[in-house]
C-alpha cells in the first residue's frame, strides 16, 4: 500500500559542479601471493589521485569483491569525503566494473584507471591540452609509448600519411619508457631506437603521441554514448578492453593519443622503496578550471570506419608498405628494422 505522494516524483536532478569522473575498479581478494603488496599500492594510487585532481573531479571506486580491510578503507574514504562514490560488488571482472562505474553519470570527461597508478602533477591539465590542440581526440593517455603507433591509430595514418605533421621526433622522457617496461615485467620492451624516437603528431609547437594505453586513459563522454558493449564475459583481458575502450573511439571518428611527456607511473603489484618517496614529492594540484573545455563535435561515418580499419589498415600493414611508411615519417632503413623487431 502507498499513502501520499513521493516528493521526488518528476523532480529534476540537482545540478553539480563536477565535469570529470575518474573510475577505478579494485580487486584485492587477499594480501598473499600476487596480491601481497596490492593494498599498499592501492593507497599510493588513491593518495596520489587526491593530490593531483582539481576540485571538479568526481572520484568513483568500484570495489570488485575485495577483502574486508580494503572494503573498510574505501568506505572510510567516502565517509570522509576524500572520494565521492564507492560501489561495492562481487568480482564481476574489470570491464564490467568500469561499466558499472560509468552508468548513471553524465560527465564531460571520464578517466578509466587501474588501481596501481601513481598520478603525477598536471596529468589532467596536460590531458586537456591534448584534447584542445587536436579536436578529433577521443582518448588521451598521460603515459606515451613508442610502440603504440599501430594501436587503433589507422584513422590518424589515413588522414596524415603524407602530412609533415605526423613525424618521428625525439623521445621527451626515455627514462619513463624504461620505467614502464620494467613495471609490466618486460624490460626488453623498448630497443634503443624506441627510446630515441617515437611517432608524434604536431599542431604548431605542441606534440602528442599516436596511440593510448589502457592502464590510465581519459575519454570524452561521447565515446561511451550508445555503446554496443553492455557486458564482458572476461574477468580480465580477452577482447573486453578493445570492445569497450578502443573501438568506440575510432568508430566515432576520433583519435587515440598520448601526451609527449610522462605524467603517471605504473606501479605493478610489488611495492618498491622509490614509490613512497615519489608520492611525497608530488606537488599538490594548482590547476583550478572553472568549467570544462568546449570540444567540437567529431563527425563520423560507418563508411569511413570501414575504409580506414577494414581496407586501409590491411594495406598499410603489409611489410614492404609499412617499412616504406616508417621511412617516409623519418626513420632510416636501419632504424626501421630495429623499430619493427619483436621483443621477448
Amino acid at each position: 500500500m502507498r499513502i501520499g505522494f513521493n516528493p521526488n516524483k518528476d523532480k529534476p536532478q540537482e545540478p553539480n559542479d563536477f565535469f570529470h569522473q575518474v573510475v577505478i575498479p579494485v580487486y584485492i581478494p587477499d594480501q598473499e601471493g600476487y596480491f601481497k603488496d596490492s593494498f599498499k599500492i592501492l593507497q599510493y594510487c588513491l593518495e596520489s589521485l587526491q593530490k593531483t585532481v582539481h576540485q571538479k573531479t568526481y572520484l568513483t571506486v568500484v570495489n570488485n569483491g575485495s577483502n574486508k580491510d580494503v572494503t573498510e578503507y574505501l568506505n572510510g574514504l567516502q565517509k570522509t569525503g576524500k572520494i565521492q562514490e564507492v560501489i561495492n560488488a562481487t568480482n564481476i571482472g574489470k570491464l564490467n566494473a568500469v561499466l558499472k562505474g560509468i552508468s548513471g553519470h553524465d560527465f564531460a570527461f571520464v578517466t578509466v584507471a587501474d588501481c596501481d597508478v601513481l598520478f603525477l602533477k598536471d596529468w589532467q591539465k596536460e590531458t586537456y591540452t591534448v584534447f584542445e590542440n587536436f579536436p578529433k581526440t577521443g582518448a588521451v593517455c598521460p603515459t606515451p609509448s613508442s610502440r603504440s603507433l599501430k594501436s587503433y591509430t589507422f584513422n590518424i595514418w589515413f588522414e596524415l600519411l603524407f602530412s609533415k605533421s605526423l613525424r618521428f621526433t625525439k623521445v621527451k622522457n626515455p627514462e619513463a619508457l624504461r620505467n614502464f617496461a620494467a613495471s609490466v615485467g618486460k624490460p626488453n620492451m623498448y630497443s634503443s631506437v624506441h627510446l630515441e624516437k617515437y611517432l608524434t603528431v604536431n599542431n604548431g609547437n605542441f606534440k602528442a603521441v599516436p596511440g593510448a594505453g589502457h592502464f590510465l586513459t581519459t575519454y570524452r563522454k561521447e565515446v561511451f554514448e550508445n555503446i554496443d558493449t553492455k557486458y564482458s564475459p572476461f574477468m580480465l583481458g580477452g577482447d573486453s578492453e578493445a570492445k569497450l575502450l578502443d573501438f568506440p573511439v575510432v568508430q566515432k571518428g576520433m583519435w587515440r593519443l598520448s601526451t609527449a611527456d610522462n605524467f603517471a607511473y605504473h606501479l605493478g603489484n610489488v611495492e618498491e622503496k622509490w614509490m613512497q618517496k615519489a608520492l611525497e614529492e608530488i606537488q599538490p594540484n594548482d590547476f583550478f578550471p572553472n568549467e570544462p573545455i568546449v570540444l567540437r563535435k567529431v563527425k563520423s561515418s560507418k563508411m569511413a570506419f570501414l575504409l580506414q580499419y577494414k581496407v586501409f589498415s590491411r594495406i598499410i600493414t603489409q611489410k614492404k608498405i609499412w617499412y616504406y611508411c616508417l621511412k617516409l615519417k623519418g626513420l632510416s632503413k636501419e632504424e626501421v628494422l630495429q623499430y619493427t623487431q619483436k621483443y621477448e
